[in-house]
């Protein structure tokens, strides 16, 4: 997927947040470390350092939610992450986006911890990020 496309894509699918800009993307993606795996209508883009994975952003397009679009992008992730020598990914979610964290609890991901009032969004109050792990075989 190009930058264009992530854009537009998470666009329509971070609908309680602000979407990353095409320029986001594209500085991301020329990180010599970016990893980015995308299906038609899904996308997991993280950073690969020192055996981790962090990932960034995880979007489907809301139209194919819960058909197995985001599955495929992130069983994807795992494998570049794992051909690359990674023993573990870890990412962050909003506390509140509890979909999201029983996705991530299903696909292997454990709680690890909590950054108080991490996302800021105007007219709401401060949202927790919860920090998940899944070791990578």
């Amino acid at each position: 997927m190009t930058p264009e496309a992530l854009a537009a894509l998470s666009a329509r699918a971070y609908r309680h947040m602000a979407p990353w800009s095409t320029q986001a993307f594209a500085e991301t993606l020329a990180r010599p470390h970016a990893l980015l795996t995308a299906t038609e209508h899904a996308f997991v883009l993280g950073l690969v350092v020192a055996g981790e994975a962090e990932i960034l952003a995880l979007a489907v397009d809301p139209d194919h939610q819960r058909q197995g679009a985001a599955t495929a992008a992130l069983t994807g992730f795992h494998e570049e992450a794992a051909a690359r020598d990674v023993t573990r990914v870890l990412l962050e979610v909003a506390a509140a986006n509890t979909p999201a964290r029983a996705f991530y609890s299903r696909q292997g991901y454990r709680e690890i911890g909590l950054r108080r009032g991490y996302y800021r969004r105007p007219d709401q109050p401060p949202d927790d990020a919860v920090l998940m792990d899944r070791p990578l075989p």
